[in-house]
């Protein structure tokens, strides 16, 4: 453990400026404004649903086919961009190397994943993030319940007239030397949309 410290304080010696500059970026980013932009890209199990805004009636049913697990399916892949305005209204640059992340939808854990792209977003200025997310509904199925998934999945989707509440957290990454070190602490978000 000694040994471990030793090193990080070496290595936090020597790239401490850049460190420090990360730091200031990712804090940044942490006071930047978050909104709910647009999903697109989305598939069900290969069907291409655009950005679902207009699903046609055979589509309404093969998807609820699909989600009823018709057809046997071991798998259900469903796939997606969330895209998201950030606001900077910092006086200085927001930017990070990289992130993880984690999304619940309607208090579904749903999924989480990384983006190894690099964000910048110079004061005053807005910038769509987009996170391609990608899950098996399946598995989900199997932890959750066949029901709740379905309702889920049929809000987001704007096919039940619920709303739909979205939560993403965003663990900024900063680079120490070679070696990317996630921040402990979460940029959460919540946005909703839909319901009649």
């Amino acid at each position: 453990m000694k040994k471990t410290a030793i090193i990080l304080s070496v290595i936090l010696l020597f790239s401490g400026c850049d460190v420090m500059k990360q730091i200031g970026g990712a804090y940044n980013l942490s006071q930047c404004e978050y909104t709910y932009n647009s999903v697109n890209n989305i598939q069900l199990a290969g069907m291409n649903l655009g950005n679902g805004s207009s699903i046609s009636v055979a589509t309404l049913a093969s998807i609820a086919t699909i989600l009823s697990g018709g057809g046997n399916l071991q798998t259900i892949p469903f796939n997606m961009t969330l895209n998201m305005d950030v606001k900077n209204p910092n006086a200085a640059a927001a930017f990070l190397n990289a992130l993880d992340y984690a999304i619940e939808i309607n208090d579904l854990e749903f999924t989480n994943g990384k983006m190894d792209i690099p964000i910048r977003i110079e004061p005053g200025q807005t910038q769509v993030l987009p996170i391609n997310m990608s899950v098996d509904l399946k598995q989900l199925m199997n932890r959750y319940s066949q029901d709740k998934v379905s309702g889920v999945l049929n809000s987001f989707l704007g096919i039940s007239p619920n709303q739909t509440t979205v939560k993403v957290n965003l663990w900024p990454k900063l680079m120490v030397g070679n070696t990317p070190i996630k921040s402990p602490a979460a940029i959460p978000v919540v946005f909703t949309f839909g319901g009649k």
